[in-house]
């Protein structure tokens, strides 16, 4: 039986933002941890990918090493997991290559249009950097007009659920200063942030319009039994934690 994944109508291309259900890791990482370098043991993690390649029709299941930057890279062929490239959002146009980003709070977005489709990983700091842009950028430069893209975003850290300090408000306003609307104040220098409010904004400056974005809602936080959360494992005094794996590939002819 394959995982469960949240999908949106929004996109045709096979795609899933896959949650914690359905895999075979146990422990910390208990369910489909798609994350080799989390303390994870290998052979579970395989198997796991092996399921959400099997769900989507895929042959390769493809991260990267994300250090939430602004870079996106295109790529064509497989790669191996331990020569992975360093980028924050893989584009592909090859059928068969599902492109993925791993979370555990931060915000995955999927993206289809032009032929060709991406996978965004849209923690605070990449999202500042420029990652949605950047990956906007790219598939323009591969072809696809930026107002006939369609963006999903899936399960993360949600407004209610992301406490953050003055210093993350002062940084986020530095460059946007419309962005205060995203956060309200609890008092003793702690606010709320709608994140994911903010990566909205950043999909429509890339030229993404409105209607052509959807959000399949979860918060990783407050449903931590269904989905990885590193705030959550923290919470619990856990030094290691899963991801949750969100993916999407070019439909094959």
């Amino acid at each position: 039986m394959s995982p469960p994944r949240l999908v949106s109508a929004l996109i045709s291309s096979p795609h899933g933002f896959f949650s914690r259900e359905g895999g075979v890791s146990k422990g910390v990482f208990a369910g489909l941890n798609g994350s080799f370098h989390s303390g994870d043991a290998p052979e579970p993690v395989v198997e796991n990918r092996r399921r959400i390649a099997r769900a989507l029709g895929a042959d390769h299941v493809l991260t990267a090493k994300q250090t939430h930057s602004a870079r996106a890279l295109f790529i064509d062929v497989p790669f191996d997991h331990d020569r992975r490239p360093e980028a924050d959002a893989l584009v592909t146009l090859t059928p068969g290559l599902a492109v993925a980003v791993l979370t555990a709070d931060c915000v995955p977005i999927l993206i289809e249009g032009g032929g060709m489709v991406a996978a965004v990983h849209a923690g605070w700091r990449g999202s500042l950097l420029g990652i949605i842009q950047s990956t906007v950028d790219l598939m323009a430069s591969k072809g696809a007009e930026p107002s006939e893209l369609r963006a999903v975003i899936g399960p993360s850290l949600r407004r209610a659920s992301f406490e953050v300090r003055d210093d993350l408000i002062a940084q986020v306003t530095a460059g946007f200063p419309e962005a205060t609307r995203h956060f309200e104040a609890l008092g003793t220098g702690r606010s709320l942030y709608d994140h994911t409010g903010f990566v909205r904004d950043r999909l429509q400056d890339a030229g993404i319009t409105a209607d052509r974005i959807d959000d399949v809602g979860g918060d990783t936080l407050a449903e931590s039994e269904r989905y990885f959360s590193y705030r959550a494992a923290q919470r619990r005094g856990e030094k290691q934690f899963g991801h949750n794996v969100s993916a999407i590939m070019v439909t094959l002819a």
